[in-house]
């Protein structure tokens, strides 16, 4: 009983010590900071750049080369900067809340991104923006949360990749039946819309009202 007892002892300290090690290395990769986050960018992951109010991200953001994740929601950056096509490992991309109207076409590069928030951007272009997202080889889940929509583009089913799809907080009336022929699409999240929903719904695809 003493030798089970013992064992248990030494699994949970070698649970709570690995579980530590993963913490910490999580947070050592995480920055909020570009200054702090320049001095080793190899050794950064990922890159929280929210609510900083650049007036132009400076190129240097293209030294971040294992970056998985960057976030420069709500920074209202009047463009995009055409380095973040470098950085080839990205695979999240949190562009919400800023002021730019399109998307630099060089975006097309990022060929492991996986998801992306253009959330409140009322003033994009989002036939340009599907234009250049539908270039993305991985792209799965694609935010378009209050950007003030009334009609989505047909163009949306160009993303041939794309499994999520999130239109909340927009003026959508109803919902286009093109946007079905999408054959990977399986998710769409319709909240907060003026939205009458009229006939079946599609097979295959979870709708949330």
């Amino acid at each position: 009983m003493k030798s089970k007892s013992f064992t248990l002892v030494l699994l949970l300290c070698a649970f709570s010590i690995y579980g530590q090690t993963t913490d910490s290395i999580k947070a050592e990769n995480t920055f909020t900071n570009l200054e702090e986050a320049l001095k080793n960018p190899s050794n950064v992951l990922r890159l929280d750049l929210s609510n900083q109010f650049f007036d132009k991200l400076p190129e240097s953001i293209a030294k971040f080369k294992n970056l998985t994740y960057l976030s420069l929601k709500n920074d209202h950056l009047k463009e995009i900067p055409k380095e973040i096509a470098s950085l080839s490992k990205l695979k999240t991309l949190d562009l919400s809340g800023n002021d730019f109207k399109v998307l630099p076409t060089d975006l097309k590069k990022l060929k492991n991104l996986e998801e992306i928030y253009l959330n409140n951007e009322p003033s994009a272009d989002v036939i340009q923006e599907l234009s250049v997202l539908s270039k993305l080889p991985k792209l799965k889940i694609l935010h378009l949360e209050d950007d003030k929509m009334v009609v989505l583009p047909k163009s949306i089913n160009n993303l041939k990749h794309l499994e999520k799809l999130y239109l909340n907080n927009n003026e959508f009336t109803n919902l286009p039946p093109y946007i079905t022929n999408n054959k990977k699409l399986f998710y769409i999240d319709m909240k907060n819309n003026p939205l009458q929903w009229k006939g079946e719904r599609p097979f295959g695809i979870t709708i949330n009202f």
